[in-house]
């Protein structure tokens, strides 16, 4: 067997095992879920199939499944969706039957991306067939990660019945309490301000979708997908982050100290009725009993987290995406403090807990060497040593917050730098290799024209003619 076989059978086999572990971790959260009387995400998955869910990841999922599509299919599959949920509609409205929340699409992309799955078992063949199941496999992806999220942040609130939050309020004194800041900001600038930063804090898929669908727009044309995308980076950070959650369990300032999301619900369990008026005094912080219905889902911010991924895969895109990218990252960090959903020491965390897993992805992607390897391990202890800090040290960063906050800045700093000097050293090592290949070649600038052109179309491609690689 050839090298490029043994690896084909080996990540063949790899698929395969991380399906049975995928498929088996679903199980378990549908009977984590069933034990405390709530549906899992198989059954909610199910249930999508007839009763209309929520639009939103659905056709995010199908959006992400036509980048393997032809036009004329994207309008075909479209058109498909959108009719059956008109038909379901009409149905549903002749039967008198009630919708959650007001939710009546969704459900017609859920069947056109299943319908593909069928074609591509039932009428392709070879590389058409592996193509289409993997566009829709990250269609569906998307979907079970918002159900299984779902299921899991519910689990945290039942199984996790204290909280630590009074340790993080205490420690992010030495940042000076930006949640407090950033609320009153939103308060006085209300209803202007919250409509913006609600609406781009409750829709940071469609961003993610909107970024994804231009690095991979040219997977019908060439028929393979780029190495690296954001997906990748989104499924990951999804991934991780809700372990963290059970291990640093956080509801958020709104909760802790406040009256609760909206004004309802929450001021029963807070420590206090502060937020966003009165800051925290500094005292020694304890564990808090919690409701059993409020997600422990702060300690990473993960919404910082996927903001930071969009702007990371952004950066390649033309101008106006550019500055979409910039501009959701800003106004989601704003919207994060700014409704209390958390605390400043998250979005450090945050934003160190994504550059460490982009840059684990992308060394994954063009093989790990020296640097990669040390910036791995630098961000992961770099977001090791935060957490403990505001677990065991709140009290030395509240009261010496002229140390400590600087210090917290210059750790996330240096793992910026460190991403930034480590990911340039490939991209110019690339180009240099365009030129020397150009140098080699009749009509050298003609190749070099060429190649810019073939890898500027999608970011992290395999080079033309390589065998084809695959919360708040």
């Amino acid at each position: 067997m050839t090298s490029w076989g043994a690896w084909r059978h080996w990540r063949a086999l790899l698929w395969v095992a991380a399906g049975v572990v995928a498929c088996g971790f679903l199980i378990a959260l549908e009977i984590a879920a069933r034990r405390y009387g709530e549906p899992g995400p198989i059954t909610n998955q199910v249930k999508a199939l007839v009763f209309a869910p929520k639009a939103g990841p659905l056709y995010g999922g199908l959006v992400l499944m036509m980048v393997v599509l032809t036009w004329r299919q994207r309008f075909v599959a479209a058109g498909a969706a959108i009719g059956i949920d008109i038909v379901l509609l009409l149905v549903r409205w002749a039967v008198g039957a009630r919708t959650d929340g007001g939710h009546v699409f969704g459900t017609g992309a859920l069947w056109v991306m299943l319908g593909f799955a069928v074609v591509a078992v039932t009428r392709r063949t070879g590389q058409e067939r592996v193509l289409l199941l993997k566009g829709v496999g990250l269609g569906l992806l998307l979907v079970a990660a918002r159900k299984t999220g779902d299921t899991w942040l519910f689990i945290t609130a039942k199984t996790r019945p204290t909280v630590l939050d009074q340790y993080v309020a205490t420690a992010d004194h030495a940042l000076g309490n930006p949640s407090w800041l950033a609320g009153r900001i939103v308060e006085a600038t209300d209803p202007f301000s919250s409509h913006l930063l609600q609406l781009v804090y409750g829709q940071l898929a469609v961003a993610a979708v909107v970024v994804a669908f231009h690095q991979l727009r040219n997977v019908a044309v060439e028929r393979r997908f780029p190495s690296h995308h954001l997906v990748r980076t989104f499924l990951v950070i999804g991934l991780l982050g809700p372990g963290i959650y059970m291990l640093f369990p956080v509801v958020g300032p709104v909760f802790a100290y406040g009256p609760g999301a909206s004004g309802t619900g929450g001021v029963e369990w807070a420590a206090a009725n502060l937020w966003p008026h009165t800051s925290p005094s500094i005292a020694v912080p304890h564990p808090m009993t919690y409701d059993g219905i409020t997600p422990r889902n702060c300690m990473p911010s993960l919404h910082t987290a996927w903001a930071v991924a969009i702007f990371i895969h952004s950066r390649r895109a033309p101008r106006m995406l550019r500055f979409a990218g910039t501009f959701w990252l800003i106004v989601t960090l704003a919207a994060t403090l700014g409704f209390g959903y958390h605390y400043g020491v998250d979005l450090v965390a945050g934003v160190v807990f994504a550059l460490t897993i982009e840059a684990a992805l992308r060394s994954l992607e063009r093989g790990w060497d020296r640097q990669g390897i040390q910036l791995v391990v630098y961000g992961t202890t770099v977001f090791t040593a935060l957490l403990v800090s505001y677990r065991y040290l709140p009290m030395e960063m509240a009261r010496y917050p002229e140390v400590s906050g600087p210090l917290l800045i210059l750790a996330m700093t240096s793992v910026i730098y460190g991403y930034v000097r480590t990911t340039r050293i490939p991209a110019q090592r690339s180009g240099t290799l365009r030129v020397l290949e150009a140098d080699a070649a009749p009509g050298g600038a003609i190749v070099v024209g060429q190649a810019v052109g073939q890898s500027g179309g999608q970011e992290g491609a395999a080079p033309t003619g390589a065998p084809s690689p695959e919360l708040r």
